[in-house]
């Protein structure tokens, strides 16, 4: 629905090229959308389903779509960059919220890029070597930080050509699933067979956690608002196109994968769709499909560091994190400092964590950040603005913030204390940036004789 007004749009101020149409802004969040995930937690979800594995995929879809309608209000609303942090700082004008919603944006893609690492490092990588997982993860970690500091230009041309084979990866599961039900193979009935040994809807709701890490991408697509053409027009039926692209996908590779193949060997597998490939005896060989698979799983992993790497650099520019953060190469002008900090955090989760907890704990942090941004929609509809814009009905975010809530119930305690160990650390830089900018502000004014406000803030 559009909140049409007859008052022109506001004039803007110089800034990016509005050059991205409709279809162009589909493409990058199906890109976005359809990322590695897919490629490791199907069989993560068939151990809390069995082959029922549609059924938690649709309620993530679900609350996917919910919170997709947030965005699409608050993007054409506010078309600039910034995403949930800027709508938070919008609604509520509090330094310390908008830095933490930024902060977990962060923590969220390093908690994504160590589980990718542990991916990367699993049975994909084991159909190709037969070497230890820890030091190929933090190997592969490595690599991805090297072309993180060299530039965000070597790092996107990566990212299209890697994104390219990945949705071929998906497609070709798709096509050999097919093949093997037209031909009368597999076991259809398996689709609805639940795991004998979980209750199935505390199976569905458990799995439908993993199921929502599959479709994390519309809140990356926030950032491209400055650049879209027409947001009003083009955001909504990108956004609402591309989740529901995705999810097509998802529910053919999960009815495929299990049909082709046992619930109980996907769920044993850390490389599920080579599985797959492995049942049907298709002529493709299998380690091929592995180094698919491994581009689809270092091309997400790629994204996510650069982005983190970018959030940490942003916080340091706006004086929320120690100026440190916002050090840069004198020659490539990139965030070596923040890169380095990125890359070796997630060396740690990826040591101490597996997928599905770090897949788990990255959920509940983006289940926050978008908590907030539904909570700042319901804030902001008093906002009026001198230009159309999509709106959504009040209970649309109303229910994205109890399905929301839901998820999070499902989350085990030791996701719990990795997102509250984030918080703390995250509360300790912001204190001690502020202390910095005291202490800048104070040598600032002996030098040029200014008085210093007492009890300034």
């Amino acid at each position: 629905m559009t909140n049409d007004t007859s008052a022109p749009p506001a004039q803007e101020k110089p800034g990016l090229k509005r050059a991205v149409g409709t279809w162009l802004l589909f493409a990058f969040i199906v890109g976005d959308t359809l990322g590695a995930g897919i490629y490791t937690l199907v069989g993560t979800m068939s151990k809390d389903v069995g082959g029922v594995i549609w059924l938690p995929l649709l309620i993530a879809l679900v609350v996917a779509l919910l919170t997709a309608g947030t965005y699409a209000e608050l993007i054409t609303k506010y078309p600039h960059a910034g995403g949930a942090a800027r709508y938070v700082d919008k609604a509520f004008g509090r330094p310390f919220l908008s830095f933490l919603i930024g902060f977990l944006m962060m923590a969220s893609g390093i908690t994504t890029a160590a589980a990718l690492a542990n991916a990367f490092a699993g049975d994909y990588f084991e159909a190709l070597f037969n070497l230890p997982p820890i030091p190929v993860a933090l190997g592969f970690i490595v690599v991805l930080t090297l072309i993180n500091l060299r530039g965000v230009k070597e790092s996107l041309a990566a990212n299209m050509v890697a994104s390219m084979i990945e949705v071929t990866g998906l497609i070709i599961i798709i096509i050999i699933a097919g093949i093997v039900f037209g031909s009368g193979g597999g076991e259809p009935s398996r689709i609805f067979e639940f795991a004998p040994d979980v209750a199935p809807l505390q199976g569905a709701f458990a799995a439908s956690i993993v199921a929502f890490f599959s479709f994390l991408g519309f809140e990356a697509a926030a950032n491209m608002a400055e650049e879209v053409k027409n947001p009003t027009r083009s955001y909504p039926r990108a956004l609402f196109g591309a989740i529901l692209t995705a999810a097509v996908v998802y529910l053919l590779i999960a009815v495929g994968a299990v049909i082709v193949v046992d619930p109980n060997v996907l769920g044993a597998s850390s490389a599920p769709l080579l599985e797959v490939v492995k049942a049907s005896g298709a002529a493709l060989p299998p380690w091929l499909f592995s180094v698919i698979a491994l581009i689809a799983i270092a091309n997400g992993a790629l994204l996510f560091m650069v982005m983190a790497s970018r959030v940490g650099y942003g916080l340091a520019e706006s004086g929320l994190l120690p100026h440190a953060f916002g050090k840069v190469l004198p020659k490539r002008r990139t965030p070596w400092v923040s890169i380095i900090v990125v890359a070796g955090v997630t060396m740690l989760l990826s040591v101490i964590g597996d997928i599905g907890t770090l897949a788990n704990t990255t959920v509940l942090l983006l289940l926050l950040v978008f908590i907030s941004a539904n909570v700042s929609v319901l804030v902001l509809k008093k906002d009026k603005v001198e230009h159309s814009h999509f709106s959504v009905p009040r209970i649309v975010p109303i229910l994205a913030i109890i399905a929301s809530i839901v998820l999070l119930t499902q989350q085990e305690g030791p996701v719990w204390l990795g997102t509250a160990v984030y918080v703390v650390v995250g509360t300790v830089l912001f204190f001690f940036a502020r202390a910095g900018r005291r202490r800048g502000d104070r040598k600032i004014a002996e030098r040029t004789g200014a008085i210093p406000t007492v009890g300034g803030r």
